[in-house]
């Protein structure tokens, strides 16, 4: 693991390890508690670990998915702690929404199911209207579904709108104080520098940002609540990349250099504490 100041430019800092190796995780948090949650895993587990993310350290084990799987995306509320995990793969593809309560440790249990099955998916969230959405995707093809849930309620997810390409692989993010989540990078036929956007508390489809500086996917993002920046780190197109890239979430444009992780790393997920 590696650590930013997201609020700088800058290469990124080791931070500690993962309870174990792992790639095609999802990470969310919520900066309340200050804690970090990472959950899935590329041999399809269930494990989920955190971290206090004011502090360096090794990953502690929070406890378990309801189906261990690789590929799901994550994301959170700001109200009552609570992060939720969609989607996946697990022999097959599915379509499973988890939740946990994060400041506690302890097993995750079932939310609902998105509307369609798939994985390597992205998520964003707005704490204003608790509402999160996942998008994009692969189910050996391509996919621009987004489906939105709100989080602090139990159910199954309602279509959003689509994506402007369809794709698996991508890093999204958000900022609740201006109710716009972004979602960049991903591949299907390409390696993708697109960046979209949508106001979370409305439906309808994504809208085009500006880009990346380079193309990759299997990429992750986060951001923080003080600048409106937004970061992507590592991916690959095919080759692995350190890059980390950087935005100003509440305007729209092309991406601006950040600095390096510590690694050429892609199948990475990020969660930031602001």
């Amino acid at each position: 693991m590696d650590y930013i100041t997201i609020s700088t430019t800058g290469n990124a800092i080791d931070f500690g390890d993962l309870t174990s190796d792992t790639a095609q995780s999802a990470g969310t948090s919520n900066g309340s508690y200050d804690r970090g949650v990472f959950g899935g895993h590329h041999l399809s587990t269930n494990v989920i670990n955190y971290i206090t993310i004011s502090t360096t350290g090794n990953a502690i084990d929070f406890g378990d998915l309801t189906v261990g799987r690789r590929g799901p995306g994550a994301t959170s509320n700001g109200t009552d702690n609570r992060g939720v995990f969609g989607a996946g793969f697990s022999n097959t593809a599915v379509n499973v929404v988890d939740y946990i309560t994060i400041p506690t440790t302890g097993n995750a249990a079932n939310f609902g199911d998105l509307t369609e099955v798939r994985y390597l998916v992205a998520a964003v969230s707005s704490a204003t209207n608790q509402r999160g959405v996942f998008g994009g995707g692969t189910t050996g093809v391509g996919v621009n579904t987004m489906d939105y849930i709100t989080i602090s309620t139990l159910g199954n997810a309602l279509g959003f709108g689509d994506l402007t390409v369809a794709r698996g692989d991508i890093g999204a993010t958000s900022n609740g104080t201006n109710d716009r989540g972004v979602f960049g990078g991903g591949a299907y036929w390409n390696y993708e520098n697109i960046i979209e956007y949508i106001t979370i508390s409305t439906t309808g489809d994504s809208t085009d940002f500006g880009d990346l500086t380079l193309g990759r996917h299997l990429l992750a993002a986060t951001s923080n609540g003080t600048n409106e920046r937004g970061v992507w780190g590592g991916g690959s197109d095919p080759s692995k990349h350190n890059i980390l890239d950087y935005i100003t979430i509440s305007t729209t444009g092309d991406a601006i250099d950040f600095g390096d992780l510590t690694e050429e790393k892609d199948n990475v997920a990020a969660c930031s504490n602001a």
